[in-house]
């Protein structure tokens, strides 16, 4: 019972961190300090990854009419619009699929602590304010996903490759990316949930294969526990989605700015003097 308190927690942070541009690493880090599942270190590492996966189903319910090139209710050229933009998520995918292939490992081994976490949310925090700021009065050039080009999708793909480094958001770093580029604050979210698709649907996968590979085993319970944690990641996750949309309609991404520098100085604050009164 005490388990499952522990899983619905962690899928509520996540399900909310995972889509607003604020790092779900850096407050799942936090989290655990306080709510430590009582299972194997395998098996916490693979969970962390695999409740993603209620949070991008929630971005396919929420989108499927727009994602679905097969629709009865699109013309031809709205089904061929729809495929041109699945070529372009799978393009935007590609730079974070081949580097995390090749690095994640040593990423993970080297970067994933809490001050690498709290400088990341501190840096991409004033990121946000100064991106935003330098475009207050202009116009965006990109208003609709079909106006997106080759070369700026790769951009974008690109500005994802950072995101492997611990505590940055992948949407916050796709998001910045996307602004730079003109895009407007609409588009630039919405590309960003498509894109986590094929990027966490293949690092769920990845990180199944990897737990099974090294001899992991999974009991009955923890199926279970893997299964709340998507469920209650995927209800949070519509809600994310949705304020998140409605959110920007009329605000800018300061805010999240803002709370990024707030949360990485109290990590770094906690962990700090944590670690002092360690030594």
């Amino acid at each position: 019972m005490l388990e499952a308190l522990k899983v619905i927690i962690l899928g509520i942070v996540e399900g909310i961190t995972e889509w607003l541009p604020i790092s779900s690493t850096g407050h799942l880090i936090l989290v655990e300090e306080f709510i430590k599942l009582e299972q194997s270190e395998a098996f916490i590492e693979m969970f962390n990854v695999v409740i993603q996966l209620g949070a991008i189903l929630a971005v396919v319910v929420i989108y499927f009419h727009k994602l679905n090139p097969f629709s009865p209710k699109k013309t031809q050229k709205q089904k061929m619009l729809t495929i041109q933009l699945w070529v372009k998520v799978a393009i935007a995918a590609v730079p974070a699929a081949v580097i995390g292939l090749l690095f994640d490992d040593m990423i993970e081994a080297k970067f994933m602590n809490a001050y690498v976490v709290a400088a990341t949310l501190i840096i991409y925090g004033i990121l946000f304010i100064v991106v935003e700021e330098s475009h207050k009065n202009k116009q965006p050039a990109v208003t609709k996903l079909s106006k997106l080009t080759i070369p700026m999708v790769l951009v974008i793909g690109g500005f994802q490759v950072l995101a492997l480094i611990p505590g940055t958001s992948r949407s916050g770093a796709t998001i910045i990316g996307a602004l730079l580029i003109g895009t407007a604050r609409g588009v630039a979210a919405e590309f960003t949930f498509f894109l986590g698709i094929p990027v966490m649907f293949g690092a769920s996968f990845l990180k199944i294969l990897k737990f099974f590979k090294e001899g992991g085993g999974i009991m009955g319970s923890e199926v279970l526990l893997l299964l709340l944690g998507c469920g209650i990641s995927f209800g949070v996750s519509v809600f994310a989605i949705k304020f998140l949309m409605q959110y920007i309609k009329n605000h800018d991404f300061k805010v999240f700015g803002y709370y990024r520098i707030a949360l990485g100085v109290i990590v770094l604050a906690y962990f700090g003097i944590a670690g002092l009164l360690a030594a």
